[in-house]
């Protein structure tokens, strides 16, 4: 009996289909991390959303200083996801950081962490109620 060409083996089965990524991948992470990420993107996000908000927030903490101090005092369109509220970001890895396992948010929380001396380290005025209290938001309403 003649053995069955790969092709017709393989005929019910999708391609898959390789897409460029828009956002790079968070550097610095384990595996089980970025499958933890990966998780909860099919859940709760939508694919590369949490690379999405990193990138930005980390485009905020090592941009230029006036990207500090124009990103929190500029007008808003009221469109969270358009980036003209980089609260929404950090809002979005605080959710992120709630909903990964421990070791995962552990991991990713020292490099969100890092951002945010950073960017707090560059404002001039950072006003907070309490030390652990979203001092993003806080910002956000300034204005």
């Amino acid at each position: 009996m003649p053995r069955r060409r790969p092709s017709a083996l393989r005929g019910d089965i999708p391609v898959r289909v390789l897409r460029h990524r828009r956002y790079p991948p968070i550097d610095r992470l384990s595996g089980s991390c970025a499958a933890d990420l990966r998780r909860l993107e099919r859940t709760r996000f939508w694919p590369e959303a949490i690379e999405e908000a990193f990138w930005h927030w980390r485009a905020l903490a090592h941009g230029p200083l006036r990207c500090v101090v124009d990103a929190f005092s500029g007008p808003r369109c009221g469109i969270h996801e358009c980036g003209c509220d980089p609260g929404y970001f950090r809002d979005c890895l605080e959710t992120t950081l709630h909903a990964l396992p421990k070791k995962s948010a552990r991991e990713l929380c020292v490099l969100v962490l890092a951002l945010d001396a950073t960017i707090a380290a560059r404002a001039r005025i950072i006003p907070v109620d309490a030390p652990g209290s979203p001092w993003w938001r806080a910002l956000s309403e300034m204005t």
